[in-house]
């Protein structure tokens, strides 16, 4: 395959740009002595996880705080207090690193040690009670900085002030407010607050699937999703563009970063699409839209698909979710592929040549990569325990590895697998512990009710303009938080107000999910698109515009879907099923062809209107809309016929 892969980033380059803009990147390069300390730490981490998944969980506050305290220890050997700070500082762990990381082992082994007397205290905090928890909170708010950004860490802690200083709140924003050994007690000794569901599943399936991502990783399946891409879209028009879609789709169901998949599908695809003649902040667009997608993806979802199972309860299943999520997810996906299609052919873009294709049949010989993956869905499918479902993926991945020499896994393969599954889990489970510290506070001031009734009266009680100001509050909220974290703040503080609203449960958590993941390449603070933009060397503002254009998708189907729950497939025939995705898929051509401005031919601006127009009607599954909708997408497509025929005809003439 000769697709001038000399252009592509470094592995050094693409570590550079992740610690740029992906916090949990800026880790330490330790050696020696506390190097292997550290690897020793994350080794012991990934098997008390494993242990605990097949013989079982233990008590939940000794389960948590255990993963709580594996986290902090670590997250304070491996990220620097300043990353700023000059390199030869950045690779030595400080005296008040070693400080912090013994504080970190106090907290984890706290619960365990004196289980029994603070169960029988009966929420009475002693002295050294409270010093821990205190404690506690503490280093969960530095560990969140360090080793997740400052966004989340700033609400967490506006959240703490507000839940002090709550009888000085203005209006309907006012409540009793909490003692300081009230805050205490509820964030580290109930199971509320720092130690509540976010944590909770942290420690239990989100470290096992992020384990399970790091055994893909080390069986080749990142570069295979590459290859594989490459194999089915690289020959179609603008075909690097596709492949940077259907690739990162694929990343998506093993990665836990918008800007992580970025920076590793990105450094391949978009010296690909330059080549091929896309300007520099498009090529990036597209892999930002298509990388951010992967968080929206079933089966993994960025983790949040374990979160929300938790969330919305009322008995509720993984599977529902990943299930009701699958129609959405292939409308983004197709949509920025169409606009991709449209935008090459409006500047004459051809695709790959045979020479720089791979050889189909041997990347098809390893097709076998890919079923861990689909063993995951089939197994969740099938009603199995989502932490069994990982670790038999886990194990066919293993099996996977042996068929092929240069993937087989040996021990020390094995255990690098174990180290990089513990290290990619830290900033998981300070954004989690972090995120705790939200969902404690709304849930003793009721926060969430009175910010819910708050934004219907804003919006005058009116379920429409209550949506757009939701979309707004979650896109703020989201921007720099990490998925789990971002899903879990949206979640508590905005999903209220339109489930007051009568929108179903499932509907309205998906609603904030998706506006809070498109913050990743929603200006100003477009994380995803930044670093595209760094890979691609675009201008970063313009990248993430084009990203936003380009994701539409995102912007308009969250509101169909709580306006129509049958886009969820919920109480639905497989007839209207088919008839939905039919239409949906008909009207992303006509809204592609609108923001490009192309189909056939170059559209005016009426013909993009009304392209629009009934791009969005047929969209939304309502018979009335969709007739309406389907008459004037026959009508834009005869047009384009009609005239494309004429003008081929001139030319020809002439």
């Amino acid at each position: 395959m000769e697709t001038n892969q000399s252009n592509t980033l470094s592995a050094e380059e693409q570590q550079k740009l992740l610690e740029k803009y992906d916090p949990e990147a800026g880790t330490r390069k330790l050696t020696g002595i506390v190097g292997k300390i550290v690897f020793i730490g994350l080794l012991t981490f990934s098997l008390f996880q494993l242990y605990t998944a097949i013989f079982g969980i233990f008590t939940a506050q000794i389960q948590r705080t255990i993963h709580l305290g594996f986290a902090l220890t670590l997250i304070f050997l491996l990220f620097p207090a300043n990353r700023k700070s000059k390199k030869t500082h950045k690779l030595q762990v400080t005296w008040y690193d070693g400080l912090l990381a013994l504080l970190s082992i106090g907290v984890g082994l706290y619960w365990p040690i004196f289980f029994e007397k603070l169960v029988m205290s009966v929420g009475r905090l002693t002295t050294l009670d409270f010093i821990v928890g205190l404690i506690a909170i503490l280093l969960v708010l530095e560990a969140t900085r360090r080793a997740v950004g400052l966004p989340i860490t700033i609400i967490a802690i506006v959240f703490l002030l507000y839940g002090y200083f709550g009888p000085y709140m203005p209006g309907f924003l006012s409540h009793r407010g909490l003692s300081l050994e009230r805050l205490v007690q509820t964030m580290f000794f109930t199971t509320e607050g720092i130690l509540g569901t976010p944590l909770a599943v942290s420690s239990t399936f989100i470290f096992l699937f992020l384990l399970f991502g790091a055994f893909l990783v080390k069986t080749g399946v990142g570069q295979y999703f590459n290859d594989l891409a490459v194999s089915i879209a690289g020959r179609s028009t603008g075909g690097p563009a596709k492949v940077a879609i259907f690739s990162s789709a694929l990343q998506g169901t093993i990665s836990g970063s918008s800007v992580a998949n970025v920076v590793t599908s990105g450094s391949f695809t978009i010296p690909m699409m330059k080549k091929l003649g896309y300007k520099r902040e498009f090529a990036g667009a597209v892999e930002a839209a298509a990388s951010t997608g992967g968080q929206l993806m079933p089966p993994i979802m960025g983790a949040a698909a374990f979160l929300m199972v938790e969330f919305i309860g009322n008995g509720i299943t993984y599977w529902d979710i990943a299930k009701s999520a699958a129609i959405p997810a292939l409308l983004y996906f197709t949509g920025i592929w169409i606009m991709t299609h449209f935008e090459a052919k409006r500047i004459g873009l051809r695709g790959l040549t045979k020479e720089e294709m791979p050889n189909r049949k041997e990347v098809l010989k390893k097709l076998y990569l890919l079923s861990p993956i689909l063993a995951v869905i089939v197994l969740l499918m099938s009603g199995v325990i989502v932490t069994h479902a990982a670790l038999y993926a886990i194990l066919l991945a293993i099996i996977v590895g042996f068929i092929n020499k240069d993937t087989r896994m040996g021990p020390k393969k094995f255990v690098l697998a174990l180290v990089d599954g513990a290290r990619s889990a830290l900033g998981v489970a300070a954004a989690t512990a972090a995120a705790g510290i939200i969902v404690g506070i709304v849930t003793k001031t009721g926060l969430g009710l009175k910010l819910a009734n708050g934004l219907i009266d804003l919006a005058g009680g009116y379920l429409i303009p209550t949506l757009m100001l939701t979309m707004v509050a979650a896109i703020v909220l989201g921007m720099g938080s990490p998925t789990t974290a971002n899903y879990v703040i949206t979640s508590t503080i905005a999903a209220p107000a339109i489930i007051l609203l009568g929108v179903p449960d499932l509907s309205a958590h998906l609603f904030v999910f998706y506006f809070g993941i498109i913050a990743d390449i929603t200006p100003p603070v477009a994380l995803a698109a930044f670093a595209a933009a760094g890979v691609a060397g675009g201008e970063p503002l313009r990248t993430g515009i084009n990203s936003a254009k380009l994701a539409i998708a995102a912007f308009i189907i969250p509101y169909i879907f709580v306006l129509s729950p049958q886009l969820l497939m919920i109480d639905t025939t497989w007839t209207e099923l088919l008839w939905v995705i039919a239409t949906a898929l008909s009207g992303m051509i006509a809204i592609g062809a609108s923001i490009i401005g192309f189909w056939m031919r170059k559209l005016n601006i009426l013909e993009r209107a009304i392209s629009l127009i009934g791009g969005l009607l047929l969209i939304y599954p309502e018979g009335i809309s969709d007739t309406v909708g389907l008459i004037i997408f026959l009508g834009v497509f005869a047009s384009q016929v009609f005239f494309n025929r004429r003008d081929k005809g001139m030319s020809l003439k002439a």
